[in-house]
């Protein structure tokens, strides 16, 4: 009997089930609407701010302070006071929706100390990169964006190779994978990848989700492999291996080095942009804070959240991405069953069978069926080739 690479992508798929399929179909379309409402929840936060004038009157209390110091603690205020005030909706969007599709089983406390510890980092780091935009405004004038985006592609780099040194910790217990037949076949999987023994590591993601979950870190050879223990919990060893390829070839390929380059173009040209709409979008809130004012942030914060809204197409770099990181896993591991089987496992929040605009403008990964179709193909060619 021919092997049909298109029948075995449907039997994976049917295998979940209608009822499952339907749930992470309004799982999935839900997701694309809460971009458009919280565009909103921005817009409603940035009138709150604005006509409150709370950054104002904090310009005003420490008028006689140096700038720098002025300018990171308004940025801090307006930070810390947009949480709060979209607590709400954040609690809706990352809790209790979650929770409803039974994608989380964290407790609300430990949520909100979470919650609150990345807002506290967030208004901090964030403060200084926009201390860093002011000054660059002052000192660069028109060309202020292009420097900006040099500031950004600088900020990721620091990000990606401090975050699992310093923030990740905070969140999430990090440690080896256990003794067994799982932790040494990722161990010999990584020394061919000059990934050290030492950083394949799994971590408590069960703690704030139920998804099937891993990821790569690391440049200049500081590469680290974490999978969620939902993950190690879940699959089969084969299952394992296949999900690590893939993660090992997002390292090999070097992709974070894409995503670099990508974020820092979407900055410069964010930036660009909201320097050509920042005073038509100012008069529309009732701002009267000019660019280089810190006052005036969360005009170009609304202003960027928007261009973010219709840069979704963007995703397709990153689709690109992961099919290359899949055509990796299936080279180097050739487990084409395991990888479409570690695959299924995500489909519960990411719906397998998108209209093919609903992949291309929102899909940060492209569909499960496609991704499935190509490891069946891969396994279809794998067979004609023991035929000969």
């Amino acid at each position: 009997m021919t092997f049909n690479p298109a029948a075995e992508t449907a039997r994976y798929i049917d295998s979940l089930g209608p009822e499952a399929l339907q749930k992470a179909a309004n799982y999935t379309s839900g997701g694309h609407w809460m971009l458009l409402w919280g565009l909103a929840v921005s817009a409603v936060v940035t009138l709150i701010m604005v006509r409150s004038r709370i950054l104002d009157r904090v310009a005003v209390r420490f008028e006689k302070r140096g700038r720098a110091f002025r300018t990171w603690l308004i940025a801090m205020v307006y930070f810390l006071s947009s949480a709060l005030l979209t607590l709400p909706w954040t609690l809706y969007e990352d809790y209790f929706r979650e929770k409803s599709y039974g994608r989380t089983s964290q407790p609300l406390a430990d949520f909100l100390v979470q919650d609150a510890m990345g807002t506290m980092l967030f208004s901090i780091f964030g403060g200084l990169f926009f201390l860093g935009v002011y000054a660059l405004i002052r000192r660069t004038g028109k060309k202020w964006w292009l420097w900006s985006g040099g500031l950004g592609a600088a900020a990721i780099t620091v990000t990606i190779l401090l975050s699992p040194l310093l923030i990740e910790p905070l969140f999430n217990n990090y440690k080896p994978v256990p003794e067994g037949p799982v932790r040494t076949a990722l161990v010999e999987m990584g020394a061919e990848a000059g990934i050290a023994e030492d950083r394949i590591v799994m971590f408590d993601g069960s703690r704030q989700s139920n998804n099937f979950t891993a990821n790569v870190s690391g440049v200049f050879g500081t590469g680290r492999i974490a999978i969620s223990d939902v993950a190690l919990k879940q699959a089969s060893l084969d299952e394992v291996k296949a999900v690590t390829g893939h993660e090992i070839g997002h390292y090999v390929l070097g992709h974070v080095w894409r995503f670099v380059f990508l974020f820092s173009g979407m900055a410069i040209v964010g930036f660009f942009l909201t320097n050509l709409m920042y005073d038509r979008v100012a008069s529309m809130f009732g701002s009267k804070a000019q660019i280089g004012d810190p006052e005036g942030l969360p005009i170009i914060m609304f202003t960027m959240s928007l261009l973010f809204l219709f840069a979704q197409p963007l995703n397709g770099v990153i689709r690109m991405g992961e099919s290359e990181a899949d055509d990796y896993s299936l080279r180097t591991v050739n487990l084409p069953d395991a990888l479409a089987g570690a695959l299924i496992k995500t489909a519960e929040y990411r719906y397998p069978r998108p209209s093919a605009i609903e992949e291309a403008i929102f899909y940060s990964h492209p569909s499960i069926e496609r991704r499935i179709r190509n490891a069946m193909e891969w396994k279809a060619k794998g067979l004609e080739k023991a035929v000969r």
